[in-house]
C-alpha cells in the first residue's frame, strides 16, 4: 500500500485554525521573553490549545475520553507548532507519553491527560533515542522511585511523570509518579523555548503500569513515535525560515538592486525550497505508516530524523545568513529557530544515531 502525503481537507482546515490562533497568541517577542524566565505564554497558550481546541487528547482513543486521531493529524499539529516555535507540551505529553500510556493501557492518567487536566511527560533524558536509552533510576520494593533522571523535557508545569526504572531484580518497570513529589532543576539550555530540567527522587511514591517485556515496549512506543513526528516540528521550522527568507530576499535592495535579483542567492533560495520540499514528504510519510500501522514506520522513523534535522538546521542557518546584518540581531526571531532547529536535532536521537538505526533495519553496514 502506497501512502498518500497529500493533506485532506480536515488536515488542512486543522492547519488554518492553529495557524490563526497561533499568528494571533504565540510572537516571537513573547518567545523570546522566556530567555529571560517569563513562562506566561505557555500558561496562556496551552489551555487554548490542549483544552479548547482538543489537542491535549487528540492521539487518547475515543473510549479513554479523547478524539481518537491518528498520527497523521499529530504531524498536522507539530508542523503549525514547530513553524510557530510554539512552547506547548504537546510532543512530550499529548504524543510521546500518550504513546507509552496507551501501549501500557494506563486508562486512568489517559482520561485525565484527555481532559486536559494535567500534562505527563516522560522522564528520559532529551536526547534518548531506542538504541541509547537505560534506565538511571530504581524502584524498590516498597513501591518508591529513586534516583536522578536528567535533561528531561516537559516537566514545567507538568502533573504526572512516567518514569522508566530498574527494580531489585533488574526488571525495568515503568512507573507513574505525582512531579510534587520530585525536585526539579531547571536548566539553562539552549533553547529556552522547550525547557529542560533534571529530575532527583528520593523515595516517590509511585504507581507500576507495566513492568519487563510490556515496560519495554511502552517506552519503545513512545521513543520511536516521538522522533518519526519531531520530523514535522522541524519541517515547520524549516518553513518559515525559508518563508521568511524568500519575504526578505524580495523586498530588500543592495546596489539598487532587489537582493532576491542575484543568481547566486537564486540558488541558494531554490536548493533551501527542495530540500524542504523533500523534508516534508519524507516526514508525511513517517506520519503516514505510524497512522496504517504500517511495518515501514520503523524505517521510516529512522530516515524522517536523519534527513528531516540537518535540513532544519540548515534552513535556520541560511535564514540567517541570507537575512544579512539584521539575521544576527537579538531582536530578529532567526536565532530562536536556529536554536530549536539545534536542539531537535539531537533530541531523540542525532541524525547519526537514526542513520545507525536505519543502517541495520535494512542491512547495510555502516
Amino acid at each position: 500500500m502506497i501512502a498518500d502525503l497529500l493533506t485532506s481537507p480536515e488536515e488542512d482546515e486543522l492547519s488554518a485554525s492553529l495557524r490563526g490562533l497561533l499568528a494571533a497568541r504565540c510572537p516571537s517577542t513573547r518567545v523570546l521573553a522566556m530567555y529571560d524566565g517569563d513562562s506566561s505564554l505557555t500558561r496562556d497558550l496551552w489551555p487554548a490549545l490542549g483544552i479548547d481546541m482538543g489537542l491535549a487528547g487528540l492521539l487518547v482513543a475515543e473510549q479513554y475520553g479523547g478524539a481518537g486521531a491518528s498520527a497523521r493529524d499529530a504531524a498536522v499539529v507539530l508542523e503549525e507548532l514547530g513553524r510557530s516555535l510554539a512552547p506547548v507540551p504537546f510532543l512530550t505529553s499529548s504524543v510521546m507519553a500518550v504513546a507509552a500510556l496507551l501501549a501500557a493501557q494506563a486508562v486512568d492518567p489517559l482520561r485525565e491527560i484527555a481532559g486536559g487536566s494535567l500534562t505527563c511527560a516522560l522522564a528520559a533524558p532529551l536526547g534518548t533515542c531506542i538504541t541509547t536509552f537505560s534506565p538511571t533510576a530504581t524502584f524498590d520494593d516498597g513501591g518508591f522511585v529513586h534516583g536522578r533522571v536528567v535533561r528531561v523535557a516537559g516537566t514545567e508545569g507538568s502533573g504526572l511523570l512516567l518514569v522508566p526504572a530498574s527494580d531489585p531484580h533488574g526488571k525495568l518497570v515503568l512507573a507513574v509518579v505525582d512531579t510534587a513529589t520530585a525536585v526539579l532543576e531547571p536548566l539553562a539550555s539552549l533553547d529556552m523555548s522547550r525547557p529542560l530540567a533534571d529530575l532527583q527522587f528520593a523515595g516517590s511514591p509511585a504507581s507500576v503500569v507495566a513492568q519487563g517485556d510490556s515496560a519495554a515496549e511502552a517506552i519503545r512506543a513512545a521513543l520511536l513515535l516521538g522522533a518519526a513526528l519531531l520530523a514535522s516540528e522541524q519541517v515547520g521550522i524549516a518553513q518559515w525560515c525559508l518563508d521568511t527568507t524568500v519575504g526578505y530576499l524580495l523586498e530588500r535592495r543592495q546596489f539598487g538592486r532587489l537582493i532576491g535579483s542575484y543568481q547566486a542567492v537564486k540558488h541558494r533560495a531554490a536548493d533551501l525550497f527542495i530540500e524542504v520540499e523533500t523534508a516534508r514528504a519524507v516526514a508525511r510519510y513517517a506520519a503516514a505508516t505510524w497512522a496504517d500501522g504500517s511495518e515501514d514506520r520503523f524505517v521510516a522513523s529512522a530516515l524522517a530524523q536523519a534527513y528531516c534535522s540537518d535540513v532544519s538546521v540548515h534552513a535556520a542557518q541560511e535564514c540567517i545568513q541570507l537575512h544579512g546584518g539584521i539575521g544576527f540581531t537579538w531582536e530578529h526571531p532567526a536565532h530562536l529557530y536556529l536554536k530549536r532547529a539545534k536542539a531537535d536535532q539531537v533530541a531523540l536521537g542525532t541524525p547519526g544515531d537514526h542513520r545507525a538505526i536505519l543502517s541495520g533495519l535494512v542491512d547495510l553496514s555502516i
